[in-house]
């Protein structure tokens, strides 16, 4: 063969495989999936319609509630903020990012306070959460431009109460869920019952004003009012079950009707707005009741009661199971009507994280334990409980 029909050959050659590769790379990408489009905070705000995108925004703290956002001691890893600043501080210009439980340990705040101020993308539905406009059902977490990570942001956790009876929850030690909840129902069982009567006078002990000892605090509204002017009339304050007696029918004998763990003094006339209604996020503001807000089937307290709140119903729930002649109690995360069942127990233990213990509430506990019931709240000696048992709910 002539060398110039060889080199013709070789050139005939080379244009084969380059047009075979070019046909690969055609196909390759007329058929690569299309990626979602990456927008700002602020379009995804406008955008709540289910669609599904990759937003870009900056960390800014954890949402608690439809117009609350936490910068700090983050109650868990359920959720972020995100906005188009770093420095954002309206809630109108943030969007609530879902953190589904596979990506939670990576990315959510409790475990991750360093994320705040870093810029990511998130994937995933443009639907509303907390009753804000949100970003659900994520698939895809990533970092997004250069931004440095911040110094970590200090985390702290409540004192333990001193008070605690030694070797008291000796038999829930390693436990954990159904089997936590078994063990301290089998701790706090068996108390000391009083008649609805006696409650009255057990209200103006363990509900009194720290700075007027002839007043009780009205637990909703936060109103200090006489103890005297207890009773059934407008204005009077009576005994509110935080845990109502139709969400299982037990009345006010003695037992869940007179368990001052959740029995707390109350306006009578916000004690009849909230009625028999479960606990979430609400809608229109509550006469003399500031910072409470309801619908037509949900109540929302002032933030801070929010943790004091969840805690007694969580009690409730562990305490009375049906296996002593009561009412089996259960939350889940719903709202209900007048059944067995409370909720939303989600919305709940977000408040429980939101709202930590304080002294107030560990004295309360140890004036129960020590004068009226003999038993304590767990949730209220170890937090910590809550999400062991009711967690994997949410």
């Amino acid at each position: 063969m002539s060398f110039s029909a060889s080199r013709r050959l070789r050139l005939t050659l080379a244009s084969l495989v380059a047009l075979a590769l070019a046909s690969f790379m055609a196909v390759v990408i007329t058929t690569a999936p299309a990626q979602a489009a990456t927008i700002t905070v602020s379009t995804a705000i406008a955008t709540q319609n289910g669609s599904t995108a990759t937003v870009r925004g900056y960390v800014v703290g954890q949402p608690t509630a439809t117009n609350t956002v936490v910068t700090s001691n983050y109650p868990n890893d359920y959720a972020l903020a995100i906005a188009d600043s770093a420095a954002e501080a309206s809630t109108s210009r943030m969007l609530y990012v879902q953190i589904p439980d596979a990506f939670r340990s990576s990315w959510g705040l409790r475990s991750n306070p360093s994320l705040k101020g870093r810029q990511i993308d998130v994937t995933g539905t443009l639907t509303a959460y907390f009753s804000h406009p949100g970003h659900k059902n994520a698939t895809a977490f990533a970092f997004a431009g250069s931004t440095p990570t911040p110094t970590p942001t200090p985390t702290t956790s409540p004192t333990p109460d001193p008070n605690i009876p030694a070797g008291y929850y000796d038999s829930a030690a390693g436990l954990s869920g159904s089997v936590l909840k078994s063990a301290l129902h089998n701790i706090i069982d068996g108390h000391t019952t009083m008649t609805y009567s006696a409650v009255w006078e057990a209200l103006k002990v363990l509900d009194q004003d720290p700075n007027n000892s002839a007043n009780v605090i009205e637990f909703y509204s936060g109103v200090s009012t006489p103890k005297t002017n207890n009773g059934g009339d407008a204005n009077n304050w009576n005994r509110e079950h935080t845990w109502p007696q139709s969400h299982g029918d037990f009345g006010t004998s003695n037992g869940p009707g007179t368990d001052v763990h959740h029995l707390r003094p109350e306006d009578v006339t916000v004690n009849s707005t909230r009625g028999n209604k479960d606990f979430d996020l609400g809608g229109s503001a509550v006469a003399e009741c500031s910072d409470c807000w309801t619908d037509a089937d949900s109540f929302e307290p002032r933030d801070s009661v929010k943790g004091d709140l969840a805690r007694g119903i969580l009690y409730m729930a562990v305490r009375y199971n049906g296996d002593d002649g009561f009412a089996d109690l259960e939350v889940n995360n719903a709202v209900n009507g007048a059944t067995s069942y409370l909720g939303k127990v989600c919305v709940l233990l977000a408040w429980h994280s939101a709202d930590p213990v304080t002294t107030a509430e560990q004295a309360r506990n140890n004036k129960i334990y020590s004068t009226y019931q003999h038993n304590r709240n767990p949730f209220i000696d170890h937090p910590e409980y809550a999400e062991s048992i009711f967690g994997a709910t949410c």
